[in-house]
């Protein structure tokens, strides 16, 4: 049993989502995963373990911000004998090339924050997706009909919520960077310090140039076409 995870050995799919809102794991594990059971509430971040078409997945809360993500990919990871982890998040659009509700699949993640800096003695890390999730995930959003919606590009990941510098978003979105988050930088790190697959797939929620914006309900419980891309993506071979 590790620290921050009430599990069980054996409880955790080999494959896991991670939302940052625990209450958008409790959503997907009631409305997509079939024999759902919860394996933990340590802090309220729920973590569940279900089927989807027959095959075990896993969706586990990450908390907001590297930090805090760090903590459960890493005990996932190491703890638990998870093999891939695929994001299901939100992000602010801060280019005119996408809308609120389109997806982005993050095949690089920027990041503002310290914490590779700090792990790799100053020098600079490439934090990169799984070139077979991201093509994987691209092919059925295709074969779903949502390839006008779906964007693959380098995304922005920041430490800051409040106070994010806006013209560094525009310095970004200058060399095609489509959306800024909090949490793909440490996924994408982890994951490579441990041999293990991952992925972001991400919601436009709201839209730092024209300021359109979804509510939290909708972030919480409308975000589907990103839920279908992601649990179709964990099931495939």
């Amino acid at each position: 049993m590790s620290t921050h995870i009430n599990a069980k050995n054996g409880d955790i799919a080999e494959v896991v989502l991670m939302p940052g809102d625990p209450l958008r794991a409790k959503f997907v594990a009631e409305q997509f995963l079939e024999d759902a059971a919860c394996y933990n509430e340590v802090r309220g971040m729920y973590g569940f373990t279900g089927t989807y078409k027959g095959k075990r997945v896993s969706v586990q809360g990450s908390g907001m911000g590297i930090p805090s993500f760090l903590i459960y990919a890493t005990e996932l990871l190491t703890e638990y004998g998870v093999k891939k982890i695929l994001r299901i998040g939100t992000c602010g659009a801060i280019s005119d090339k996408v809308q609120v509700r389109d997806v982005i699949l993050g095949i690089s993640a920027n990041t503002t924050s310290a914490i590779n800096r700090t792990r790799f003695a100053g020098y600079d890390f490439a934090p990169t997706a799984d070139f077979g999730l991201l093509q994987t995930a691209y092919q059925i959003a295709c074969e779903h009909g949502l390839q006008e919606k779906t964007h693959v590009a380098p995304i922005l990941s920041t430490d800051e919520f409040y106070g994010h510098d806006e013209g560094l978003n525009a310095m970004y979105a200058n060399y095609g960077v489509l959306g800024v988050e909090m949490e793909a930088a440490g996924l994408y790190t982890v994951a490579a310090q441990h041999n293990a697959k991952a992925l972001a797939i991400l919601t436009v929620s709201d839209h730092l140039l024209t300021g359109e914006a979804t509510n939290a309900e909708e972030r919480q419980k409308t975000f589907t076409d990103m839920m279908h891309i992601a649990l179709e993506t964990a099931i495939a071979e």
